[in-house]
């Protein structure tokens, strides 16, 4: 398949055409699409969610009615405080006052199986189900450095920084959660420039709501975070966006829909009832003429708390960096399906990109079986039974999505993650 984004007419066309066919299938099962296959086994599960206009897809799950649609009636989504939170109700599940999945941060899934991130190094095993987006996260920098011309190229900042370090001075840059995507974004970024992540700056963890209140108080130099954060922080006049994640990488993966694996093993029908509702909440959301409405839903009290153009913006690429650069780029809008349900198919090639990534920077071990470990999380069969069940052509799917190539240069063959690794020349490998 191609990775080039279609264009509007092209988008728009194929939209309506996955809708019509999922209507079509759906019209033909009295009791819903559900219905065609075995009853879910429980009505309901607790999903978290952060913050994030990524998470739309469960959000509209619920709001329109898709759960309730394939049968999971009783389905609590329920807002995190931070992705520490995520990780210990995740740990306790929803039977001991947690939660049995939700809204994660893609490396989280290989992050708990491996006990690396939790209580005592206790492993909680874990599946990704799905992709929930791709790109549109940003990382954004205070006002102060407006005008050493940081970009996408982050070398400006690298004599900036060094001269507030030889002052004895620290410089706190913020990331959501260690070893999380965007942990791994500002990290490729600096070292991109010539600036060691793990030497040169002092990173550390803010929660993504509270992005903007701390950079607002002088707490940080930069942030990486996801929206709608970085629009707010531009929108107040704040600071400004040096780059958006979807310009380091073209349609790179972002958060998913991870789950406990004992409560997906008890719960096979059900798991697949969630997936199918996402799927369909997916191709509403990335549907045009269904941006503002979702922005609406998205933005109201029980949901995020933020004003709509926060929002409603970048999630179609309408781009205001804060820096007097303001651009219209649909290819960097976030996308939650995309051509064929790519967004949505979880690859495993992309789950090894993680995987690779955090072994670079000594999050995960360098001798970590990171095929084993994509294998045994990644539950992309599950996603393909639950689009055979919408009458969904998934003919161009697989394991791998192909060599990715990002704005440095640099490309990553899933095939050979060791050549990638030898390619880097700022890493922190253990």
């Amino acid at each position: 398949m191609t990775k080039h984004s279609p264009t509007r007419r092209q988008f728009l066309s194929r939209a309506a055409g996955m809708a019509a066919t999922v209507a079509a299938a759906r019209s033909l099962l009295p009791g819903g699409a559900w219905a065609a296959t075995a009853a879910p086994e429980v009505a309901g599960a607790k999903l978290g969610f952060i913050a994030l206009t990524d998470s739309a897809p469960l959000i509209i799950a619920q709001e329109k009615g898709f759960f309730a649609g394939h049968g999971m009636t009783e389905m609590l989504i329920e807002k995190q405080a931070s992705w520490g939170a995520v990780r210990d109700n995740m740990a306790l599940g929803a039977a001991g006052g947690g939660i049995d999945g939700g809204h994660i941060l893609r490396p989280k899934t290989h992050l708990y199986a491996t006990g690396k991130v939790m209580q005592n190094n206790l492993p909680l095993p874990m599946y990704t189900l799905m992709g929930l987006n791709e790109q549109a996260q940003g990382i954004s920098v205070t006002q102060a450095y407006a005008e050493t011309g940081v970009g996408l190229d982050s070398s400006p900042l690298r004599e900036v920084f060094a001269a507030k370090r030889a002052a004895g001075a620290e410089i706190p840059v913020a990331m959501t959660f260690p070893g999380g995507t965007h942990d791994l974004w500002m990290r490729y970024w600096l070292a991109a420039g010539g600036i060691d992540p793990t030497k040169d700056v002092d990173l550390i963890v803010v929660p993504p709501p509270q992005m903007v209140a701390n950079m607002k108080v002088g707490n940080m130099e930069a942030f990486c975070v996801g929206e709608p954060w970085n629009a707010q922080l531009v929108n107040q006049g704040i600071g400004f966006t040096a780059t958006t994640t979807g310009e380091m990488w073209l349609n790179h993966p972002e958060k998913i829909l991870g789950m406990r694996a004992d409560w997906v093993d008890a719960h096979p029908n059900a798991a697949k009832a969630i997936i199918m509702a996402v799927m369909e909440a997916q191709m509403w959301c990335d549907d045009p003429a269904n941006k503002d409405e979702m922005a609406q839903i998205v933005s109201g009290r029980q949901w995020y708390k933020v004003p709509v153009e926060d929002i409603a913006g970048r999630i179609k690429g309408d781009i205001d960096y804060g820096n007097g650069r303001v651009e219209t780029r649909p290819d960097l809008a976030m996308r939650f399906w995309g051509e064929n349900g790519s967004t949505s198919f979880p690859w495993k090639s992309l789950d090894t990109w993680f995987v690779t990534e955090n072994q670079r920077w000594g999050t995960l071990p360098g001798d970590l079986d990171a095929t084993a470990l994509v294998n045994a999380t990644n539950r992309s069969d599950l996603w393909l039974a639950a689009a055979a069940d919408l009458g969904l052509d998934t003919a161009a799917l697989g394991d791998s999505r192909g060599v990715e190539t990002f704005f440095d240069g640099k490309t990553f063959d899933p095939a050979n993650p060791a050549a990638y690794l030898d390619s880097l020349s700022i890493k922190a490998m253990v």
